[in-house]
C-alpha cells in the first residue's frame, strides 16, 4: 500500500503541534507493525494509554497477511488503559449490495479488498473489552437521532479497551 504524496504534504503542513498536544504523521505500511511500533515509540509515551485507530484500512489487508496478528501485535505494545477503534466494511450486511460495491471498488482500485463478517471483525478485538454498545453497524454506535439509525451503512464499528 502506498500513501498519496499529496496527503503526506497536507498532513505535514496541517499537523503543527505543541508540547501540550503533540501530533505527528507516520507514513508506513500497516503490514509492517514492527516498523510502525519502532517509529511511533519515538513519538508516543508508551507509559501512558494510547489510542490505536484502524478506521477504513483493515479491508486492504488480506487474510493471508493476518490482520488479526497485526492488530494483536499493535495492542500487545499498547499499555493497559489503551483503546482500539476499528471500522470495517461488512460482508454480512446487504450481501448483494456489498458484492456490487466490491466489484465497483475493484474497478476503480485494482487491489484485493476483504470485507469481513461481524464474527471476523469481532475476532480483531480478541483479548480486549468492547465498549458499549459493542461491535455494531457504525450508525448504531451511539446514534444522535433516529435519522442516524436509518443510515444504511454496511460497516462494522467498535471500540475496545485493553485492561
Amino acid at each position: 500500500m502506498t500513501c498519496d504524496p499529496i496527503v503526506l504534504l497536507h498532513a505535514q503542513a496541517l499537523l503543527r503541534s505543541t508540547p501540550e498536544g503533540a501530533t505527528d504523521y507516520l507514513r508506513a505500511d500497516l503490514r509492517e507493525p514492527g516498523l510502525i511500533l519502532d517509529r511511533v515509540a519515538r513519538m508516543l509515551d508508551f507509559g501512558q494509554p494510547v489510542a490505536v485507530m484502524l478506521l477504513g484500512v483493515l479491508h486492504l489487508i488480506t487474510d493471508d497477511q493476518d490482520p488479526w496478528g497485526i492488530v494483536a501485535r499493535l495492542m500487545d505494545a499498547a499499555p493497559p488503559g489503551s483503546y482500539l477503534a476499528i471500522s470495517h466494511p461488512a460482508s454480512d450486511i446487504d450481501v448483494v449490495g456489498i458484492r456490487n460495491l466490491a466489484y465497483q471498488l475493484h474497478e476503480l482500485m485494482p487491489m484485493e479488498l476483504r470485507f469481513r463478517s461481524r464474527a471476523e471483525v469481532a475476532a480483531l478485538f480478541d483479548g480486549l473489552e468492547l465498549v458499549e454498545p459493542g461491535l455494531v453497524r457504525i450508525p448504531e454506535w451511539r446514534p444522535d437521532s433516529d435519522e442516524d439509525l436509518a443510515n444504511p451503512a454496511t460497516v462494522w464499528g467498535g471500540v475496545a479497551r485493553k485492561n
